[in-house]
């Protein structure tokens, strides 16, 4: 699991033909967990499936994309009996298994099965790309409960996207401005 660094990981969870970008949380002695919220495409298919891909990619825009739209399924290749994104620079297979549950969340323990790295390019820091990831979290969670609170932040992030990003950040800002309705 060479891929995952300790804290929280951003990727996109690809299960059957689903696509979102969600946290897998590594901590020291632990399995890789998920907590996905009750009611999502995807704690739908991890219960229904038991499997998930942990999909790395470097363009922003589809974290934003995939957090507020349907994957196109010619965005998907199989591997095996999982999918994965065809944009993917690398991706992990996992199977999922569901260990806990409160009332509005599951809490899944991931079992790594494979690991590639299919663009040998490394990602390298930028402010904007992430920016996307942050504004991306806080708009998922904007959309329900429009508090003034995300809302700054969001404006933030998109302060730094203007900023520190490129094109591809500008297209998912676009997208994130779009979804929540929020001026630039």
């Amino acid at each position: 699991m060479g891929l995952l660094s300790p804290g929280i990981n951003e990727i996109i969870a690809v299960t059957k033909d689903n696509a979102a970008p969600i946290g897998i949380i590594l901590r020291d002695g632990q399995c890789p967990k998920m907590i996905l919220f009750k009611g999502s495409k995807t704690e739908e298919n991890i219960r229904k499936y038991g499997w998930v891909t942990a999909n790395f990619v470097s363009r922003a825009s589809l974290y934003a994309r995939y957090a507020f739209s349907d994957v196109e399924l010619s965005e998907l290749t199989a591997e095996g009996d999982m999918q994965r994104l065809r944009e993917a620079d690398a991706w992990i297979g996992f199977r999922a298994e569901v260990t806990h549950e409160t009332e509005q969340t599951y809490m899944v323990d991931l079992t790594p099965v494979s690991e590639f790295i299919l663009t040998p390019n490394i990602r390298r820091v930028n402010r904007g790309f992430d920016a996307v990831i942050d504004a991306t979290v806080h708009a998922t969670r904007y959309v329900f409960n429009h508090s003034e609170d995300l809302k700054q932040k969001i404006l933030y992030d998109f302060e730094l996207i203007r900023k520190c990003g490129g094109e591809d950040e500008f297209a998912a800002k676009k997208i994130l401005a779009e979804v929540c309705k929020i001026s630039e």
